[in-house]
Order: C-alpha cells, then structure tokens, then sequence
C-alpha cells in the first residue's frame, strides 16, 4: 500500500496527516506529489472531494520546513469561503511547526490585512482582486521572492471571469517560478497556460472532463413551475434531519425559501454574496457544526468548499452548464462518503439538463413522489405564505 513517505514526504508531514486521520494518499495525492517536491510545474484535474487541496499543500509545507522564509507560497483562489477554508488546512497541517497563513479577501478590513502582510506570514491565500489592490495600490506587498504559486479552481481563475487579474498577478512574479494549476473541471485551453509561461507541465487527468464520483446518487423531479416550492418541501420533509445543501439561481430566491422554510420549522440559513463577509462565515460554521441543517446557496457555495458529512444536495435551479453542475453536486459524496443529489426539473429546464446528462455521460434516475403528500403540502404552502403575506404587512 502506498503511504506518504513513498512520495517522498517528510517524517514530521507523514506524521501530521496520520494525526489528522490521513493514513492513505488519494490518487491525486500520489500522481502529483512526487512531482511537486522535484519542483515540476503541475496541471492536475481531479474530481471534487478527491483531496486536491492536500495535493498542493503538502509540498508546499514541506519547501517551507527546509527554506523557512516569508511569503514562501501564493494561494490563489476565486472566492472568500474557499480562501479561509484552505487556510484551515493549512493551519491544521502546519500548526505544529509554526506556519503563519495572511487570508487577503474582500469583506474584511483593508487595514487589519496590512498589518497581516507586515508579520510576514509564510503564505498568502487570497482572492485575485483584493490581491491586485495591496500590489498595485498601495504597494506595500511583492512577489518578486514568490516561487510557489496555486491556482485553485483554475478553470475559473484563467477564464474570462478572472482573467485579467491572474495575467497581472502572473507578470509580477519571478521567472524561476512553479505553478500549480487544480480544477475538479480543467476547460481552459493550454493557450491561456503558455501566457503564464508554464513549460512542459507535467499534466494529471485523475477523472474525465465532467465525470462525477461513482458513490453520489442522483435523481431528478420534474416539477411544473408553480409547484416547485411544494416539491422542494416535499424533498426537505422526506430527508428531515439530514444536512442538506439547496441551490438558487438568485440572492432574492435563498432568501424567499429561507423564510418559507424557517416559518414552517425547518431550520435553515441563505448563504449568498449579498451578506458581509464575517455574516457568511458565521452561517457556514454553523452549517458545518451542524447547529443548521438547511443550507440555501447561490453559487458563492459551488466550489472546493469541502464541508464534512453533507448528506444531500437539491439543484432547485438547474444550472446552465455541465461544470457548474458537478461542482454542485461535488459538495456531497467527498473523501469516499456516499452522497445522493436530487435535481427539481421544470418544463423551462428540460433542454439544460438533458444537456447535462449528455455531457456527463449519466443517465439520471427519477425519484418518485407520492402525489397525495404533494397536494397536503400545495395546501400547506398556501396557509404558510398567507400568513407571512399578512406578518409583513
């Protein structure tokens, strides 16, 4: 069996991930690591849930323990939750040796993050904005030292969404750098890659492009539009107790649903890009200690968050494309766990998601709903929103 000190990493690390439950090396962990730590340039695709953040993390920590300097790693990522979450990790793998991590993320004082650069942590995880605004701004930050450098969610960070800002990040670094390149769903061409200068990569497909986990579950409802909102209580109802995760097309739409389901006992929170910053980090770790089981989340909540024992996603709005899809439903059947997603599909939805099962290559079962629950929870419904129509005004 292959362990982590047949990749070459070092006893103090080994020793970490065994105290932490990580006994055993996923797939991605063992076709990149090995080339990380001979300092190869690394483009790795692998599913969600796959262990993709240790993948880079541990050759990075393990450069850090045998040329301890300041801003020995650069992590790049396209959201706030993503940002804080690995740096959890990293906390957790590094906290014995004294690793420092400085989160730079719009939603938190400008200041405080100054101050946080001044200490000279060991790496910085920040998203490509607020990255820009303490390079280019105020100029208090380099990266001309920097020679390790993640792009994670790379498919997002090199397309059209962020662009602009990783080309500006890119030119500021050194010439003698390394890249690490991770997406659950890499779709961006090598052109993009050349601009980075990134020469002979050594390239790690672990999944195909859009393949989902083999232990996830998926179905589908097709429900007329009207009635969605019955289905979905249906869904809640019929999984009560579980952690489920709901995503909404919209702000608007995890607030409407919160409120429904909150008057009608369950006990639910809406995560979204509306809230300040420490809100949706307070209502993420409620989620995570379980002290919420409902969770309605626009995207902001589609990617690399990795939050243990989610039991169900509901695609309440089918997404448009098939990467967006398996991001969702990779919140679910993470780290070898079993997981089921359920897809509520009305009649404007039908051609996106059969694009999705063509895409995928699935063939996604129906789950059946006992109609005469459907017609008590229409009624329900009816009384709750006439209710709340009424509180409001």
């Amino acid at each position: 069996m292959v362990d982590f000190r047949n990749l070459g990493v070092c006893e103090q690390l080994c020793k970490v991930c065994k105290s932490i439950g990580f006994d055993k090396p996923t797939k991605i962990q063992v076709l990149s690591i090995p080339y990380s730590l001979n300092g190869k340039d690394i483009i790795a695709c692998a599913q969600t849930g796959s262990g993709k953040t240790m993948a880079f993390s541990i050759p990075l920590l393990q450069n850090l323990l045998f040329c301890k300097k300041f801003l020995s790693g650069l992590i790049v990522v396209p959201s706030r939750e993503l940002a804080f979450q690995i740096a959890s990790q990293f906390e957790m793998l590094g906290g014995l040796f004294g690793v420092k991590v400085a989160v730079l993320v719009g939603g938190i004082d400008f200041y405080t993050q100054v101050e946080m650069i001044k200490s000279q942590p060991h790496f910085i995880i920040s998203t490509p904005g607020r990255l820009i605004e303490h390079l280019e701004k105020y100029n208090h930050l380099s990266l001309k030292k920097t020679k390790k450098i993640v792009f994670d969610e790379a498919d997002r960070l090199l397309q059209f969404d962020f662009e602009k800002e990783s080309n500006i990040i890119i030119s500021g670094l050194p010439v003698d750098r390394q890249f690490y390149f991770f997406s659950a769903t890499m779709t961006t061409s090598l052109e993009r890659l050349q601009k980075a200068n990134v020469k002979n990569p050594i390239k790690i497909i672990v999944n195909k492009k859009y393949k989902s986990v083999t232990n996830l579950q998926q179905h589908y409802i097709f429900s007329p539009f009207i009635l969605k909102e019955c289905y979905l209580l249906y869904i809640c109802n019929e999984f009560y107790g579980s952690s489920i995760i709901i995503f909404v097309e919209s702000q608007k739409s995890a607030e409407k649903l919160m409120l429904i389901l909150n008057f009608l006992g369950f006990d639910a929170k809406a995560l979204h890009g509306g809230l300040k910053q420490v809100k949706r980090l307070e209502i993420l770790n409620k989620f995570k200690l379980k002290d919420c089981k409902i969770l309605l989340a626009t995207d902001v909540a589609s990617r690399g968050l990795d939050i243990i024992g989610v039991d169900l996603i509901v695609n309440y709005n089918i997404p448009i494309y098939a990467k967006n899809y398996l991001h969702r439903i990779g919140r679910t059947a993470r780290n070898g766990r079993s997981g089921r997603a359920i897809n509520l599909v009305s009649q404007y939805e039908i051609r996106s998601f059969q694009k999705i099962e063509k895409m995928t290559g699935l063939t996604i079962r129906e789950f059946f709903c006992q109609s005469i629950k459907i017609e008590a929870i229409e009624k329900i419904l009816s009384e709750a929103k006439f209710k709340l129509k009424n509180f409001g005004d």
